[in-house]
């Protein structure tokens, strides 16, 4: 017996029932041009995101955050903590940017690109394509009573979802511990690295639970980007949409004076969050243009033209010329060229190979010892760099009275190896005769060609003279 669907209606989200409750979809599959790339663009990204780790340049993962030694590794560039202020500039340019992309093409990043949506379409869906059957299948086995095969396909279906998870989330974890780390780490008992394994345990939980259950309702409840898109898009905006002068009024095949839409209501039975793409544009709408594919299919079948649902803007829509340049379209690109220069600009022009610090020891500013007036101060070096490096260590003054106490010819050596942090006593000193009043001098941190790299000006401080 068939069962009727709920009709969705642009007053109330269809996945939930007027009592609160769920209502779950069954997409029915689709095929067509759209879908082939959109299916072909998320197994290249699942990919990227399973080969970031994996993948070396300058001898570390091309994505590799390790919080613990507080090192960035980002496609052959090292950032310690002292360069995380890069990434607001990074953060904005992209921000912008996806801004940018959606006054132009609307939620493209949602129906393409989306981590959520990828996952679910390209694996959880196929997964359960595969071992339920199709729409029609998967809701009759949905009514079903449990019987020996439905309980045996929920456990077949559901454990390969737990796999799926398990899986995605090691696989984030490795970004911060690196691969070697979390084989390491797995050979090890959980009570090891309880953390960490909290952590992923966790991770795993919510990744199941989100992709076996909650679906398109992140989507709908839980991600802002729904409804900020609302103040990003205007009337230029391509957005998957309905072509309503050409489809209305709807009517079967044959019907007199009926548009090309026959309301066979394929758009719906495809849609992964169960609207109807013929109420216009909608919330829920992630742009997966499923809906494209299946209405190109059917017109192709009653020999009319493709593209009743397609690529348009509003404007388009209504029989308008499309503008391209807008006011927020100009302002969103300019911020984003902002940003992504700045960030790109600090990170290739980084001449600094080391991070200097020299903070005064606690105690007292100053020590007389002998005919010798000092400052104490505790120097900490980080190599940033891939590869070992020599850094020599120099005080300059005005007067030139000052000097290392620890120093070769007013010099100190120091050698770290790559991305070494080392803290060391740091000594200066002058000849007590020789003090008047307080003043500025300058650390030198030189490379082994004696390049100066990084200046540091500091005070030393002495007793008071009149």
């Amino acid at each position: 017996m068939a069962v009727k669907l709920k009709a969705p209606s642009r007053d109330e989200v269809t996945t939930i029932n007027a009592d609160g409750s769920r209502y779950f979809v069954h997409p029915a599959d689709v095929r067509g041009r759209f879908v082939w790339w959109r299916r072909a663009a998320g197994v290249l990204l699942i990919l990227l995101y399973a080969l970031l780790p994996v993948v070396q340049i300058n001898g570390a993962p091309a994505v590799f955050l390790d919080v613990i030694h507080r090192r960035f590794h980002l496609f052959g560039y090292t950032l310690a903590t002292q360069d995380l202020w890069l990434f607001f500039f990074a953060i904005t340019g992209l921000g912008f940017a996806l801004f940018c992309v959606t006054a132009i093409l609307g939620r493209v990043w949602c129906g393409w690109a989306c981590p959520q949506t990828v996952f679910l379409e390209m694996f959880f869906r196929r997964i359960e394509r595969w071992v339920d059957g199709d729409a029609p299948a998967r809701r009759a086995l949905d009514r079903a009573p449990w019987t020996g095969g439905k309980i045996a396909r929920r456990i077949i279906k559901h454990g390969l979802y737990f796999l799926g998870a398990f899986l995605i989330a090691h696989i984030f974890l490795s970004y911060f511990v690196s691969l070697p780390g979390l084989y390491a780490m797995m050979h090890e008992r959980p009570t090891a690295n309880w953390p960490v394994f909290v952590f992923v345990t966790t991770l795993t939980g919510i990744l199941y639970g989100n992709f076996a259950w909650f679906r398109e309702q992140f989507c709908i409840v839980l991600c802002p980007y729904g409804r900020l898109q609302s103040a990003l898009v205007d009337d230029d905006t391509i957005n998957v949409g309905y072509d309503e002068t050409r489809g209305e009024p709807r009517g079967k095949l044959g019907t007199p004076g009926a548009g090309d839409c026959i309301d066979c209501r394929r758009c719906v039975q495809v849609c992964p969050t169960g609207i109807d793409i013929r109420h216009g544009l909608q919330l829920e709408c992630i742009a997966c243009t499923a809906c494209i594919d299946a209405c190109d299919e059917i017109m192709v079948k009653v020999n009319r033209p493709r593209g009743l649902i397609r690529y348009d803007s509003m404007r388009a829509f209504a029989g308008q010329p499309r503008r391209f340049l807008r006011p927020r379209l100009v302002a969103y690109a300019i911020l984003m060229v902002v940003g992504l220069t700045v960030f790109s600009f600090a990170l290739t022009t980084r001449v600094d190979s080391v991070t200097v610090s020299a903070l005064r020891m606690v105690g007292s500013p100053y020590y007389r010892d002998g005919e010798q007036l000092r400052n104490n101060f505790l120097l900490r070096l980080i190599n940033k760099e891939n590869a070992p490096r020599t850094y020599v260590v120099s005080v300059t003054d005005p007067a030139g009275v000052l000097h290392l106490s620890q120093a070769d010819g007013n010099s100190i050596r120091v050698d770290l190896a790559p991305h070494e942090e080392i803290q060391r006593p740091l000594v200066v000193q002058m000849p007590y005769a020789a003090w008047e009043r307080k003043f500025d001098f300058k650390l030198i941190i030189a490379d082994s060609t004696g390049k100066e790299i990084v200046t540091r000006e500091l005070p030393f401080l002495g007793p008071y003279r009149n």
